[in-house]
């Protein structure tokens, strides 16, 4: 079989486009083609001659990003990697071609890597790794000249990626890679130098696992340039991150080290060479090194602590800590703990330094490696070195940015707290805290009352247990809501976040009941419509607490509906707020001392309310109250949890933030309860428009005719299939007959109109299947699934849902006749077939297409192919030789033209569409239907 044509020798700017529109939406490009056409499409681009070089880089690009989309199977990646291995060797070593070469070196390296599917394929990771060995091996330039430098800067990454996810795979290639690293002198020595150690660490790694090492292991691993084995990349595991654990293995300290302790001395002698973050990773390769040999003594790092000391970096200073977190009082003394100390004290607040870096050196004070810590919590904690004087350098100020003030109020806060007897620093602190709050009260700004609430629950997170700066905390509090209600929200989440914090603690619960009862204290005149939502969401959180009581906010409630013009009013938002308060109430208090007030209450709303959905539920609260026991009041207005997909029932109430709305319960059902059943139907032409046929002349351009007048006024894009809708094989006898059956159709693509929900009455199990027609609207004519969803009500009252198992909808299915009057005659519709192939082979656009696909006919006579799939299609047919034009149409408007001869034992299909898109989708189809015996 064949299947070529011209749609695929895209210009460059449709490239970009087609790669554009890939990069935007992987999956959504690829329900419009199949993997497999759509990567040959690419690496026929790749070694297209006219294809652009930036398209090309375009396209590895897209390959390099997602390559577990492009490659699902192995031999997809084996045939790429050739492919792209065969550019490689046909691009000629000159300096127009190194970027190129670059991209398909790290393509193939990705695809490798990335997919896993070739990892046990020798021919092609011998090939791999002799390209690249061969670019590292050039040092110096002297092979290929500087301009070939960026080539062995890739090669030297990919080994190093390779080394990252196969730990070992580069072990027998030490004395090579130390041998590169020695000679390189160009700037690319810091990329030599990288591999190498990190080769170097994971060779050690490896050893280290070893049951039986021998005195002169070492001494053989760094001499050794042998194959690599491959059997490592099959039994790969990740050794790129090595902490201290008590399982970690290090060698024994009868294992001969001199040769490997001159190469660690010679790497640390060069590290200044590099750059900072070079250096950071060296140094972290290097430090497991000595980590897991114990005769390499940690003292090896002495002479470069002078230079971290001084560091500016913030790579280099986390590597000393990570440095010092490892080896601890065998490579710091105290006098270098209590200088590192003094340092990170000094940058916290240097003026000249940004707030993230000032912000990151104190997390550095929280999180300090100690040489003997006191406790190995990884919490925050200061170290015993630090001290008062040194946290007064970081108490926070005004002017300090809110990250800051923020990091340095908890920093000081948790100096207070360990120095207990420094009564002074935690007025200081509250003094602090009341200078925020008085910033809010004059002028509080969105950030500077986030700051101060922020700072409030850090300070109570502290100072909780100290009952006279609460007690004053609690009273500035109350006093700031009663001046600003707006701060509701804060206030209300304060009290979840602390209660969260501390589970026993009393100052939130104290707080909730100020601040009630500073509100229910409120006379009428201050209890505007505005005023009051913002106090009612207070209440609503305060009627949680068990402990509280709540008789005064259910008389001050009943006092502001019979006092207010609340109820004449009607306005919704504020009736509902007062039914969230009395909701909360049921829900989580005691009833019986307020029984009698609460029933008033609920009485009075129901019926003086001007609102029929705040009557409603006034009414059923009362009921519940009435009727019910607090168990079971409980758990009726508890918060419902079930919930289905588009299953939930929303009125105006459940909408809103403030509501009390209620849901109803539906019952997912993990098992298809319901299927459709797809009815084949005979298509006929949608266009039934007859015309005269007397005065028609067969030598007209019917083409102009057929596009102007069916094709775009008179033809329905639209495609009815009818369905059976039915119960699934296996159906518990509960779900034998179902009501009110809700179906949601999703089709999942933007290539279809949406269709709109059904509505089926009822169905039984022993009954006839619903019957029922869905009108497609193809915006693309594509094959696509129908997702379909169930709603549902059974026998006993309880409500469902389920998922239908998906259908697809075929290529065929969207086949139509030639959309022109029934009372055409043959002969003009075989002139049309010809006039439409003749324009759209000579046509000039982008989007048209010619291909052809050829099959054998040994197994089943091509006559009996063409009337079992395309007899109602074809316009035209001959007999000597045997030959056949068919005509499909596609909604809304795309044709297809086939042109089918039969050639000895062969036949051919010579294919014309205005839509290059459609190609896969009638290869797919032919290889279906010829395939067939």
């Amino acid at each position: 079989r064949r299947f070529s044509g011209r749609a695929m020798a895209l210009s460059n700017y449709d490239w970009a486009q087609k790669l554009a529109a890939f990069h935007a939406n992987p999956a959504g490009f690829l329900e419009s083609t199949t993997t497999q056409n759509f990567v040959g499409d690419l690496l026929r681009a790749l070694t297209d001659e006219k294809t652009g070089e930036n398209v090309k880089k375009q396209i590895l690009g897209v390959i390099q990003e997602f390559p577990t989309w492009l490659f699902t199977n192995s031999q997809a990646a084996e045939r790429a990697a050739e492919s792209i291995f065969s550019i490689y060797s046909q691009l000629p070593f000159v300096p127009k071609s190194v970027n190129l070469k670059c991209h398909l070196l790290l393509s193939v390296t990705t695809i490798v890597i990335a997919t896993d599917h070739l990892i046990r394929n020798e021919k092609v990771l011998k090939n791999l790794m002799r390209q690249l060995l061969d670019a590292v091996c050039d040092t110096n330039d002297r092979k290929y000249g500087g301009g070939f430098r960026p080539l062995r800067a890739v090669a030297c990454d990919c080994l190093r990626e390779f080394e990252t996810c196969y730990p070992g795979l580069l072990s027998r290639k030490l004395d090579l890679l130390h041998t590169l690293q020695q000679k390189e002198v160009t700037p690319l020595h810091q990329a030599y130098t990288l591999l190498y150690s990190q080769v170097l660490k994971n060779a050690i790694r490896t050893l280290s696992q070893s049951r039986n090492v021998s005195d002169g292991a070492i001494r053989e691993m760094l001499t050794r340039n042998e194959e690599i084995k491959w059997k490592v990349m099959a039994k790969a595991q990740d050794l790129s991150a090595v902490t201290i654990t008590s399982g970690l293995s290090s060698l024994p300290s009868t294992v001969e080290t001199k040769e490997l302790k001159s190469s660690v001395t010679l790497l640390l002698e060069e590290s200044f060479l590099l750059t900072p973050v070079s250096q950071a990773a060296l140094l972290r390769e290097l430090i497991q090194v000595v980590l897991l040999v114990r005769s390499l003594p940690p003292a090896t790092f002495r002479s470069q602590l002078l230079r971290l000391f001084g560091t500016m970096d913030i790579c280099l200073l986390h590597t000393m800590l990570h440095m010092k977190a490892t080896f601890t009082d065998s490579l710091f003394t105290v006098e270098d703990e209590n200088f590192l100390l003094k340092r990170l004290v000094c940058m916290a607040h240097h003026p000249l330094l940004s707030n993230p870096l000032k912000l990151f050196y104190m997390d550095c004070l929280l999180h300090f490696p100690e040489n003997r810590p006191i406790n190995s919590n990884l919490e925050e904690n200061l170290p015993i070195l630090f001290t008062p004087k040194m946290a007064a350098c970081l108490f926070p100020t005004l002017f300090n940015d809110s990250s800051t003030m923020l990091s340095c109020l908890n920093l000081v806060s948790l100096m207070c707290v360990e120095n207990a007897e420094e009564d002074r620093g935690l007025a200081e602190i509250f003094d602090y805290l009341m200078s925020l709050y008085k910033l809010v009260d004059v002028n509080g700004s969105r950030e500077r009352t986030v700051t101060f609430f922020r700072a409030v629950y850090i300070f109570v997170g502290y100072f909780h247990n100290n009952e006279m700066f609460m007690v004053e905390l609690t009273q500035y509090m109350v006093k700031l809501y009663q001046r600003h209600c707006t701060l509701a929200p804060h206030m209300i989440n304060l009290i979840n976040s602390t209660q969260n914090l501390l589970e026993d603690a009393k100052w939130p619960v104290s707080l909730a009941e100020a601040l009630q009862k500073m509100i229910v204290e409120l006379p009428s005149k201050q209890l505007s419509p505005h005023k009051l939502m913002w106090h009612l969401r207070v209440l609503t959180r305060v009627a949680k607490e068990t402990t509280i009581l709540q008789k005064v906010t259910v008389q001050f409630l009943l006092n502001v509906v019979r006092v207010s013009d609340m109820c004449r009013s009607g306005e919704w938002r504020v009736g509902n707020a007062v039914l969230a308060v009395c909701r909360s109430i049921l829900h989580h208090q005691n009833l019986e001392p307020i029984f009698s007030d609460l029933a008033d209450l609920l009485q009075h709303i129901h019926l003086q309310f001007q609102d029929v959905d705040i009557q409603d539920h006034a009414h059923f609260y009362y009921a519940l109250l009435t009727c019910l026991s607090h168990e079971k009041l409980a758990r009726i207005v508890a918060e419902g949890t079930g919930n289905c997909s588009r299953a939930k029932t929303r009125s105006l109430s459940s909408l809103m933030s403030e509501s009390t709305g209620h849901s109803i319960s539906v019952l997912p059902i993990k098992h298809p309860v319901l299927k459709l059943i797809p009815v084949p139907e005979e298509h006929s032409p949608n266009l039934t428009a007859a015309g005269d046929t007397s005065e028609l002349d067969y030598e007209e351009d019917y083409l102009e005719k057929y596009l102007g007048q069916f094709c775009i006024v008179g033809f329905a894009s639209t495609i009815v299939m009818k369905f059976h809708l039915t119960f699934a094989e296996r159906v518990d006898p509960e779900h034998h007959r179902v009501y009110a059956i809700h179906l949601h159709f999703d089709l999942r693509n933007s290539h279809y109109e949406p269709l709109s929900d059904l509505y089926v009455p009822c169905l039984f199990f022993n009954g006839e299947p619903h019957v029922f027609s869905l009108p497609f609207k193809p915006r693309l004519p594509f094959p696509i699934t129908l997702y379909t969803s169930a709603i549902f009500t059974r026998e006993d009252g309880s409500t469902c849902c389920s998922q239908l198992e998906p259908l697809d909808v075929g290529f065929s299915r969207l086949f139509l006749t030639l959309p022109v009057p029934t009372n055409w005659p043959s002969k003009i519709k075989a002139s049309l077939f010809d006039q439409l192939w003749t324009s759209l082979e000579q046509a000039d656009s982008s989007q048209s297409a010619l291909s052809r696909f050829c099959f054998q006919t040994a197994q089943r006579p091509l006559s009996e192919l063409v009337t079992l799939h395309f007899q109602k299609y074809v316009v035209s047919q001959k007999s000597d030789p045997e030959s056949y034009k068919i005509f499909l149409f596609l909604p809304p408007q795309t044709n297809i033209l086939f042109s089918v001869e039969q050639l000895d034992r062969m036949a051919k299909v010579d294919i014309v569409t205005d839509n290059w898109k459609l190609l896969p989708f009638i290869n797919s189809y032919l290889i279906d239907i010829t395939s067939q015996k």
